[in-house]
């Protein structure tokens, strides 16, 4: 008798891909990953960070990651023909689900201390880190640890909102900290651009701002230049607010805002920037509790499994 107990539940190693047999089952980790903190020879690392306590509408946030892998699994049965690549990009790319980050209750102002100690600690391995939220303010510590390692960033940032307001510097507030990531020396806004945005500032810092209805106006071609213009070769981090996609692609989400992106549109930039060096990525602000048939998870399954593409396209280009 075939053992479909061990295909759906356990994998031997961080490369290749075996059926599961059934989508409604199994282990729930991104993509049927292995599941493990033994990452040593890994490209990419999954990892969750379960936070939503710098939110100021809706909370809920801390329990995107696990939808974003239970929407995941589709994908993962059709990993051997995996649209963009039309390869199985875990004949390439060796993947590892982390699982998530511990936060204590109680003590939400050591959120920054634990998230940026994760992020060096999966750094210090060399891997490429893909991190589910939370709510927006994840990124912040997350790029700190990346600019300790790289220098200054250029930021890749889809979103609603410009998340440039300004605080105290100590505030946990997820629209304020790319000012404070900035004035940090962590990101060059002169490299860095902001996609999808529709909400005021009176101040764009530097940034190149692409709003959602510029890119309605422009196409996404026009998008996708402009970024790989004002990023050149810096390495870039990405990082992307699922309230960047219009409600109806996107309702399960903290601070929804009409006139977004719609998913093709988010995708089909994402997937045109395989020259941008990009050394990390977020998917944040996935709140379940307000999503409908689960298309908010999808999308932000769909655009982390596309990153996963994007990085196994990038070093099959390398060996050739």
């Amino acid at each position: 008798m075939i053992d479909r107990v061990s295909r759906s539940h356990a994998r031997p190693d961080l490369l290749g891909s075996s059926s599961t047999y059934q989508t409604f089952s199994g282990q729930l980790s991104f993509l049927r990953r292995a599941y493990t903190r033994e990452i040593q020879g890994a490209d990419l690392v999954v990892s969750g960070l379960p936070f939503d306590l710098a939110t100021t509408f809706r909370p809920g946030a801390r329990f995107g990651p696990q939808a974003i892998r239970a929407a995941s699994v589709q994908l993962a049965e059709i990993a051997d023909f995996a649209f963009p690549l039309n390869a199985n990009p875990f004949e390439i790319l060796a993947v590892a689900d982390y699982g998530d980050v511990d936060f204590v209750s109680g003590y939400p102002d050591k959120a920054v201390e634990v998230i940026e100690a994760h992020a060096k600690k999966l750094l210090a391995e060399d891997v490429t880190m893909l991190t589910f939220g939370g709510d927006h303010f994840v990124t912040y510590p997350l790029l700190r640890a990346h600019a300790e390692k790289y220098g200054p960033l250029s930021l890749i940032h889809f979103d609603a909102h410009v998340d440039t307001w300004p605080d105290d510097g100590q505030q946990l507030d997820h629209g304020s900290m790319f000012l404070r990531a900035l004035r940090e020396g962590l990101i060059d806004p002169k490299r860095s651009v902001q996609i999808g945005i529709r909400s005021f500032s009176e101040d764009d810092y530097g940034f190149t701002v692409m709003s959602s209805p510029w890119i309605a106006e422009n196409g996404v071609r026009a998008t996708v230049l402009e970024i790989q213009k004002v990023v050149g070769r810096n390495k870039a981090y990405l990082t992307f607010d699922i309230d960047c996609l219009d409600p109806a692609y996107a309702p399960g989400t903290g601070t929804p805002v009409a006139g977004g992106l719609t998913s093709l549109q988010a995708l089909t930039i994402l997937r045109g920037l395989g020259h941008v060096d990009i050394i990390g990525m977020d998917v944040v602000e996935v709140a379940p509790a307000y999503d409908h048939s689960e298309i908010t998870a999808i999308a932000a399954a769909t655009l982390a499994h596309d990153f996963i593409c994007l990085k196994a396209w990038q070093k099959r280009q390398r060996k050739d």
